[in-house]
């Protein structure tokens, strides 16, 4: 059985990296969202939340069990020891996650696993653990406006979270491949997707 391509997509805010995995995954790639996991395990009962109240407190626990996301979302950019302490909780947990749906993908003979990865290029170990990396980019006053048109984020809130990120020049340092994300209409972004295809063994058909 061929050995499926492991293939880290990651892009900043805004730039439409979701919608890309969401084109490979219609190409027959196995798309592991790790933003997705990381909401499981901080949901109510979710894995990360006993540790999560035993280094934050009750304060940023929800009645219902969860994390308090927007509470810990302005801590986390305003205090990056905090940000630290809480990757430090939530990292491994979802890199266990991510193996684990990796394996299964592979075991179905999945042709490529997309790990959808907004933190790649941030992280230590992610870059060693996948065999390309896809960067879909676009110009961050771009990434700010569709944001707010997507949330209630304010500007500066968006330029914050900007700034949290691993800038534009250090994604495309790490790119194996780049998706220019600019001006493109989503039929032309899916054909974007469909040239760059069959480099992660999936169809350009």
């Amino acid at each position: 059985m061929p050995v499926p391509v492991r293939l880290g997509l990651t892009g900043g805010i805004g730039s439409g990296k979701s919608t890309v995995a969401q084109l490979l995954g219609e190409r027959g790639a196995e798309v592991v969202d790790a933003d997705a996991i990381a909401r499981e395990l901080t949901a109510p009962q979710g894995l990360a939340m006993p540790a999560i109240r035993a280094v934050f407190g009750p304060d940023f626990i929800s009645p219902a069990g969860a994390l308090e996301r927007e509470k810990m979302r302005a801590l986390a950019y305003t205090d990056g020891s905090a940000r630290k302490r809480l990757e430090a909780i939530i990292h491994p947990l979802v890199a266990l996650k991510t193996q684990e749906l990796a394996a299964a993908a592979a075991s179905r003979g999945c042709p490529c696993t997309v790990f959808d990865i907004p933190l790649l290029v941030e992280s230590a170990t992610w870059r060693q653990n996948v065999d390309r990396v896809l960067v879909v980019d676009c110009t961050p006053e771009l990434q700010i406006s569709r944001v707010m048109a997507r949330s209630r984020l304010t500007r500066p809130e968006i330029e914050k979270i900007i700034a949290s990120q691993a800038h534009r020049e250090q994604r495309l340092g790490a790119a194996d491949c780049v998706i220019f994300n600019v001006g493109l209409s989503l039929g032309e972004l899916a054909d974007e997707v469909r040239q760059l295809a069959p480099r992660f063994g999936l169809s350009s058909g």
